[in-house]
């Protein structure tokens, strides 16, 4: 009965904004936006909660938000983790282990609305404000994100070219936002007046159109070294999307994978993170 509800609800969603637009579809356009930046999950669960609490350092205040971030102090260069959609930064466990063995200096925050920090909406240009904020505080030399995370450092990196970071790594990570659309109108079941609409709504607001907004195109002033992971048969962000970001980043490394899924946790894949950062 829950399965059936959860594949009903979207429809009705989208019966919801197209009956809106009738009256108005900026109205319909800004639900539909708001829906699609709603975060349900990602908060701290109990068996994560004392992994986390032991790490937690400051809270900072971004946009209105309040970021918990993490510290686990070492040695060597800075490395700035940033975690995926509905995730924290409780995802970085395993790779964490490996970085403190090999005594990196590892900083990583919450996401708005995602772990301990505050919110309800996430979107990659709120993010990347809150990466920028610990990026200029913490001056990390390498950067490491998963999925809408990657996705971030490389929207990031394209609006503020920050001289101090030297490497960067992206896993299971999107591309082409229009896709991302594309996906969001079919599940729903929205209409084209809508649709419409809701780009409208994302050009006068971020300033950029829902095309404009691709990982790949981003990667085309891309000079940091970089090194991308993903799986064939990832499930939540399509494998190309790599594929496209690596053909445009001129100074990246693409490893291909097939049936680690889009978390990518495995030891070979740390191991290999780890070897990219000391080399």
């Amino acid at each position: 009965m829950k399965k059936t509800l959860n594949k009903l609800l979207p429809k009705v969603y989208g019966r919801y904004f197209n009956l809106l637009a009738r009256a108005s579809k900026e109205k319909a356009a800004e639900k539909a936006f708001y829906t699609f930046c709603t975060v349900r999950k990602g908060k701290v669960l109990p068996n994560q909660k004392e992994y986390l609490d032991q790490a937690k350092s400051e809270v900072i205040e971004v946009k209105g938000h309040t970021l918990q971030t993490y510290h686990w102090p070492g040695n060597k260069e800075t490395v700035l983790l940033v975690h995926g959609w509905e995730s924290n930064t409780f995802r970085w466990r395993n790779l964490i282990a490996k970085l403190r063995e090999a005594d990196y200096n590892i900083i990583a925050f919450d996401a708005p609305a995602h772990g301990y920090s505050s919110g309800q909406y996430l979107n990659v240009p709120l993010y990347s404000d809150g990466l920028q904020t610990m990026i200029e505080k913490h001056r990390p030399k390498y950067l490491i994100g998963h999925s809408v995370g990657g996705m971030t450092l490389m929207y990031n990196e394209f609006y503020h070219q920050n001289s101090e970071v030297e490497k960067m790594i992206t896993i299971g990570s999107p591309s082409e936002f229009y896709e991302i659309m594309d996906h969001y109108q079919r599940l729903l079941g929205f209409n084209t007046k809508v649709r419409e609409a809701l780009e409208a709504l994302v050009l006068n607001r971020f300033g950029f159109t829902v095309r404009e907004f691709s990982t790949s195109r981003f990667a085309e002033k891309n000079i940091k070294k970089g090194l991308l992971f993903h799986d064939e048969e990832d499930k939540l962000a399509p494998f190309h999307a790599s594929e496209a970001v690596h053909a445009h980043w001129k100074n990246s490394t693409f490893v291909r994978t097939k049936g680690l899924g889009h978390s990518m946790h495995q030891e070979h894949i740390n191991d290999q993170i780890i070897d990219f950062l000391n080399n």
